[in-house]
């Protein structure tokens, strides 16, 4: 059996057939691994307490608490020790109903030995440390990531190690796949975990204010400065800055952004000297950087200065197997929240969900857990409730950003009919120079003349998608 390092892999096998024990046993230690066994829930728990396993595989019917209940118990202080459930044919719906919940697989006895090899050697490439520190500290620096999936395994491995560094780390990913929380997992796994966290969409924020949020600002610098505002580098002085979306910062704002990067100091908006600082950069973005390099709106420069290491986060639908963890981990959260008692979730809504459709990946999906946990009147969330709510509008799955394109578009879209294509005529009535209008009409992919009475030029949707340029 292929495992991480050279010590055995140990795994916790709970039956109380002594036949079906002894047979594990067996199968297990000739393929290298090192075994313990539990004839009941309580037993396992007590071992598991004594010495953590790094998989536990578990029959389904036990006397007292059957393997479920074993599961929930396990996942409310191991949220990442793989559980394998072993089933006889009758109860298949619970060991189904159990995966709903975030179980890893089941198994249906009697086992063939090469579907039960595999799954074993699958489940242990997701295992942290099975030793009660590393476990401990896995568990706390990835908090709310929850994932199955190979590709996220890899992914928080190679972010576990780039952590260790200082290296600046440009994370990519479409929008809702958890850029932030990623960020933020690489910072509690650093040596500044001690030290701020701050984090700013440069997206959300116009312009003018921008570089005040960012560098701060002396009082007087500008009409409204009554006082000193220190600024978010300064805010994070010893730990980490985390810039989402920093391919919509403006390029004036890139200039003096890669000031601070090679001088290490901030100097205030009206300040007449700079000032040390000490700040780990993570940024991240869902547009094509590359592209917006060859059309001059993003600097080489600051590009090579944020992207020493490249982290990219997959779509929800390219780690489906996640899904059944995250529902149930998005319940927990959300029946608390409501003060409400949701146990879980029934198969069938649960084969809706992941074979459903996510264009707004992670962030959608707890939206719709949401919908369902709220209209919820039962323990369990049905298909109907499932149904209606991926029927919700698309646009509870729109983040800020692109909201705010899309409103932006719209807008331009407006004026310029408004106009009849005349730029400067739409510019006055925005309050934007010529210069500045014609910025925004490249970047949304517009041009005058689709509005102008004698072209022939079609005129875009006004609820056409946000641009990602």
């Amino acid at each position: 059996m292929n495992t991480q390092n050279t010590t055995p892999p140990h795994i916790l096998v709970v039956d109380d057939d002594p036949g079906i024990l002894r047979l594990l046993t067996m199968r297990l230690r000739s393929w290298g691994c090192r075994v313990s066994t539990a004839a009941t829930a309580e037993e396992a728990l007590a071992r598991i307490a004594i010495d953590p396993p790094q998989l536990l595989l578990s029959d389904v019917r036990l006397p007292g608490k059957d393997g479920a209940e074993l599961f929930e118990e396990i996942r409310k202080t191991r949220p990442m020790l793989p559980v394998i459930l072993m089933t006889a044919h009758g109860t298949i719906p619970d060991a189904v109903e159990a995966m709903s919940r975030g179980v890893f697989g089941y198994l249906t006895k009697p086992f063939d030995s090469q579907a039960l090899h595999e799954k074993i050697e699958q489940a242990l490439k997701l295992s942290p440390n099975g030793n009660e520190a590393t476990a401990a500290d896995g568990e706390i620096w990835q908090e709310d990531i929850v994932y199955r999936s190979h590709s996220m395994a890899a992914l928080l491995e190679e972010a576990r190690v780039v952590a260790a560094s200082d290296a600046s780390v440009l994370i990519r990913g479409a929008s809702g796949t958890g850029k932030e929380l990623l960020a933020r997992a690489i910072h509690r796994a650093s040596r500044r975990a001690n030290a701020p966290f701050v984090a700013i969409n440069c997206g959300a924020i116009p312009e003018q204010l921008l570089e005040s949020e960012l560098f701060g600002h002396v009082r007087g610098a500008f009409t409204g400065a009554v006082s000193e505002h220190d600024g978010l580098f300064r805010a994070a002085d010893g730990g980490t800055l985390f810039l989402d979306e920093i391919g919509d910062m403006p390029l004036p704002l890139q200039v003096k952004l890669l000031r601070v990067l090679e001088e290490r100091a901030v100097r205030p908006v009206g300040a007449t000297h700079s000032e040390p600082v000490d700040v780990r950069l993570l940024t991240a973005t869902h547009r094509d950087l590359e592209n917006a390099l060859a059309e001059g709106q993003f600097r080489e420069d600051l590009y090579y200065r944020i992207d020493v290491v490249t982290l990219t986060l997959p779509s929800l639908e390219e780690r489906r197997e996640d899904i059944p963890a995250l529902v149930a981990h998005f319940i927990r959260q959300i029946a608390e929240k409501y003060d409400k008692n949701i146990s879980g979730i029934a198969p069938d809504a649960m084969a809706a969900l992941a074979g459903a459709s996510w264009p707004g990946n992670i962030r959608q999906l707890f939206n719709v857990v949401e919908q369902c946990c709220a209209l919820a009147t039962t323990t369990l969330i049905t298909l109907p409730l499932v149904q209606r709510a991926l029927r919700s509008p698309a646009m509870d799955a729109l983040s800020y950003a692109d909201a705010k394109q899309r409103f932006e578009r719209n807008y331009l879209v407006q004026l310029l009919k408004l106009t009849d294509g005349n730029v400067a005529d739409a510019a006055r009535i925005a309050d934007r120079n010529r210069t500045e209008f014609y910025r925004l009409l490249r970047k949304h992919e517009l041009t005058p003349s689709m509005f102008r009475g004698d072209s022939d030029a079609e005129i875009p949707a006004e609820n056409a998608p946000p641009s990602k340029d």
